[in-house]
């Protein structure tokens, strides 16, 4: 069984695949939080916590990344998300 340590190692062992595309752009991710159901929380950070793309670098890339990685996560929020309504 994973512990919230070993969690933690690999989510962010995944993170840091992508984040050189997130600091080229001035934004970065961290870790807020890991549940012990295995939820994820993260907080962008920099540029990414107001960028209207987020969204979608958010599901195309961090959220990716991160299952693929560590499949026994059950659900990754962000917690700063905004959705930008066109």
């Amino acid at each position: 069984m994973n512990t919230i340590s070993d969690l933690t190692q690999k989510i962010e062992a995944s993170l840091d695949s992508i984040r050189p595309y997130l600091e080229a752009d001035g934004g970065n991710v961290k870790i807020h939080e890991i549940t012990e159901d295995h939820v994820v929380r993260l907080e962008f950070m920099g540029a990414c916590g107001s960028c209207p793309m987020s969204t979608m670098t958010f599901k195309a890339g961090v959220e990716e990344a991160i299952r693929k990685a560590v499949p026994e996560v059950r659900s990754i929020e962000v917690i700063n998300l905004t959705a930008v309504v066109r």
